[in-house]
């Protein structure tokens, strides 16, 4: 390439670079502002507010909620979620205070295990379905995928693990390779669902950790099993365009 041409392409790159800088600072505001609009209606009567800027003053599209202390767990998930569903939104986090700790180490549950209490409450009454020897996901189980979605979303910007487990029937590595097969495809429609990728671990067990009380061949073995690893919030972040949260 010849040197007048690098020359151009360089200054194209810079001009593109200012203009994308020049539409954040004009347009940013506006966002957010429509942002708070949508997560006031959103938070109407939770006694919950969402602050879109962060300890220095930078506006942000990942917000902190703010109070609610007094709100069970279901509802600061629901209220969570609520606000991360609003366009443009790429994700939530609760503002850790001393009564919420509180109410956590008393009643003996870490605050960055309420997703996963709230996952595992849906996935008690209803499963994840796959086609038979298959990782493909059952349609059937769309709802549930998007209810437990919602549940995590007060979690993004954590480290959440996916863990696939099978029965004892079949070969042992066929069903190692299933179960991982399944807990990515599980990722995959969470992603598809708002959960960012970096967030989402998964894994295959096979029938190496049955149910407690199960016989390794039966058949409710095989299960999708969620676990918060850590709680770190998403760090604040400049406005920029709004995409898939």
């Amino acid at each position: 390439m010849r040197p007048y041409s690098i020359a151009l392409v360089v200054v194209g790159g810079l001009i593109t670079a200012v203009l994308a800088l020049a539409s954040t600072a004009a347009h940013g505001p506006q966002l957010l502002a429509g942002m708070e609009q949508g997560s006031q209606a959103a938070l109407a009567g939770t006694g919950v507010r969402a602050v879109f800027s962060d300890r220095n003053g930078w506006l942000t599209r990942h917000p902190t909620l703010i109070g609610g202390s007094a709100l069970s767990d279901p509802a600061r998930a629901r209220a969570a979620a609520a606000v991360a569903a609003l366009p443009g939104v790429g994700g939530v986090r609760w503002q850790v205070t001393r009564a919420r700790t509180a109410l956590a180490v008393e009643a003996g549950v870490p605050a960055s295990l309420h997703c996963q209490q709230d996952v595992e409450g849906i996935l008690k009454a209803r499963t994840i379905r796959f086609a038979e020897a298959s990782a493909a996901i059952d349609p059937a189980s769309s709802e549930v995928l998007d209810e437990v979605a919602a549940a995590l979303r007060p979690c993004v910007g954590g480290i959440i693990a996916l863990t696939g487990h099978t029965d004892a029937g079949g070969d042992l590595r066929g069903n190692v390779a299933l179960s991982r097969a399944r807990a990515q495809a599980v990722r995959t429609a969470l992603v598809g669902r708002g959960i960012p990728a970096d967030g989402l671990r998964a894994q295959g067990l096979g029938a190496e950790r049955p149910v407690e009380g199960l016989e390794p061949d039966d058949a409710a073995n095989r299960r999708i099993e969620f676990s918060v690893i850590t709680s770190v919030p998403l760090q604040p972040t400049p406005v920029d365009t709004p995409g898939p949260g």
